[in-house]
């Protein structure tokens, strides 16, 4: 059950090299591509399928990386252009199962990621080192969060998701 819940490993944060800092980068630059190729071809049963047991459907995980790419991009903009603010955290089990999330075609949140990782990106590439040093207060986990955890985070997000519609596709042989 472990390996369905976390098929490319727990996240794990050790601090941001310039390397590490390049690869996270391109790994949120190229999300949107793997996320098409993870969906492409599947009918709407295979998208209402649950990843695994008590996990949310492959619809449902497309809906959620729009989401979390909004809120995300969100938190970079306001740690960059406030004083440690204070960031607005999301029930993402509540937000999968709004209408949209549970009914909408993937479309719509496939156009959502690509504009935003696309800002994103042109945003982090723009950035200094000093930069990722910026905080936000996640009032949800009660600490500071640099933007380079941020980056860290989103990165192995993206690729955490695309690794449970993979693993299904594989295990279902679509």
């Amino acid at each position: 059950m472990e390996q369905l819940r976390y098929p490319n490993g727990k996240f794990l944060f050790e601090g941001m090299s310039a390397v590490q800092m390049e690869k996270w980068i391109s790994e949120v630059e190229k999300l949107p591509g793997e996320l098409r190729a993870a969906i492409e071809g599947l009918d709407d049963e295979q998208l209402d399928t649950h990843y695994r047991t008590g996990g949310w459907t492959v619809r449902q995980v497309v809906h959620h990386l729009a989401d979390a790419s909004m809120n995300m991009f969100s938190r970079f903009k306001l740690a960059l252009t406030e004083s440690n603010p204070t960031i607005k955290p999301f029930d993402e089990d509540r937000w999968v199962n709004t209408a949209d999330s549970l009914r909408a075609a993937p479309d719509s949140s496939l156009l959502i990621i690509d504009g935003l990782h696309t800002r994103t990106s042109q945003l982090l590439r723009s950035l200094e080192r000093a930069d990722f040093e910026k905080q936000f207060y996640h009032p949800e986990k009660g600490s500071q969060m640099k933007l380079s955890f941020l980056l860290a985070y989103m990165a192995w997000h993206g690729s955490h998701h695309v690794a449970h519609i993979m693993s299904l596709r594989e295990r279902m042989e679509w």
